[in-house]
């Protein structure tokens, strides 16, 4: 059974906020008040980076909702991928360090493949990083028999992928599914019938955005 991640901060966030608290509190007793205060400031980033807000997704089984927050930055036709057969549309989100970095599932379904693999720490928004960086895949089937994969990529200051899910495990949209610690990218895989509902530039925001619309 899948464990609840609805916590207002997202529990992965706890050690670096009780680190970062617990040197702030030394600093204000024994440092000078300028450092003192930007490890305040510090804190209140972390905490704010693992902010795990509520979202409304919105209902339709053909409505295919973005597993991230942060910016559209390409939208292609591939003939193939490492995680599933092709030909796809992929739509690639960037998340910068000021991005809520809590994923959520794009549609729902079974968990029916989770295949990490390992790479590089490129910045994230470059092309190669989908190829090259270390990333952790997931192709959810639906009912229908359709597969949707979503690929969770580190970027240059992410360097920890985190997946709430498990193989053969039910999930449905918009429920919170893992996150990437500070800056990365997410991929969506879909059929490549599917009707794109974004374009690059556009701003999406993690289980409320449709990207797209199932034939």
């Amino acid at each position: 059974m899948n464990q609840r991640h609805d916590s207002i901060i997202a529990r992965e966030g706890y050690i670096f906020i009780i680190v970062s608290a617990f040197f702030t509190l030394i600093a204000f007793s024994f440092a000078p008040r300028w450092t003192a205060f930007l490890l305040l400031l510090l804190t209140a980033f972390i905490i704010w980076f693992f902010r795990n807000p509520e979202r409304k997704t919105p209902p339709g089984e053909k409505l295919v909702i973005s597993p991230a927050d942060g910016e559209v930055i390409k939208i292609e036709e591939i003939r193939d991928h490492e995680l599933m057969a092709g030909p796809l549309r992929k739509i690639s989100v960037f998340m910068n360090v000021f991005s809520v970095h809590v994923n959520r599932v794009p549609c729902t379904g079974r968990i029916e493949t989770i295949r990490y693999y390992e790479g590089k720490f490129l910045s994230a928004n470059l092309d190669k990083a989908s190829s090259d960086n270390e990333r952790n895949g997931l192709v959810i089937r639906m009912d229908d028999g359709r597969a949707i994969g979503m690929i969770q990529i580190a970027g240059l200051v992410a360097r920890r992928i985190v997946c709430w899910v498990n193989e053969g495990m039910m999930v449905e949209k918009g429920e919170r599914i893992g996150l990437i610690r500070f800056g990365s990218r997410v991929e969506v895989l879909l059929p490549v019938d599917t009707v794109v509902m974004v374009k690059p530039g556009d701003r999406v925001r993690a289980g409320e955005t449709p990207i797209g619309g199932l034939s």
